[in-house]
């Protein structure tokens, strides 16, 4: 009877440790979508479509490192072609963007009409921690609208113009990333 006991508890112990080990794994591999709430409503807000201009937003992914997997937002374009951007993130103090994480071009483009963008980071191992800004960069100019789905209230948006960064207040372009933790 004691032998049976003590083999229940081991079976039992055993079982518990396996559980704990496969619940882990699971966690670890959670992904998380992080910055702006997606929306494609009619509140919309229109950047200049120049050749190095920059549209982005400041993002906290927390103090441990996470994997970029994805950016995703929702434009509209009114231009014929494509609209050409590349993706850069960049390390963020408090004032203002740091060194651009990104060691590879991501380039992406923006077709005619409504369009829910995603852009996969995965393939890039973009590794990061703290605070980061995930900006969009146009590759040339344009005189076509393009606009983006905004909310108020959700850390503002931040401009790359005329060689200098820019903040603007209490719009914030609906940007967001989806993230793992490593």
């Amino acid at each position: 009877m004691k032998k049976t006991l003590y083999q229940l508890k081991s079976i039992a112990l055993l079982t518990a440790l396996m559980l704990a080990c496969i619940f882990t794994a699971y966690a670890q591999n959670k992904t998380k979508l992080l910055g702006n709430r997606p929306r494609s409503g009619s509140a919309n807000s229109s950047f200049a479509v120049v050749k190095g201009n920059q549209t982005g937003i400041k993002i906290n992914v927390g103090h441990k490192p996470v994997q970029l997997l994805q950016l995703n937002f929702d434009a509209e374009s009114m231009s014929s072609d494509s609209l050409k951007f590349k993706v850069n993130v960049y390390e963020f103090s408090y004032i203002a963007p740091g060194a651009n994480l990104v060691k590879q071009p991501i380039v992406s483009a923006l077709s005619k009409g409504k369009n829910r963008i995603s852009v996969n980071l995965e393939p890039y191992n973009i590794i990061v921690k703290g605070h980061i800004l995930v900006a969009i960069e146009w590759l040339k100019s344009s005189s076509a609208e393009n606009h983006f789905a905004i909310g108020l209230f959700n850390g503002g948006t931040y401009c790359y113009e005329d060689g200098r960064w820019k903040k603007i207040p209490v719009a914030g372009v609906d940007f967001n990333v989806r993230v793992k933790k490593i």
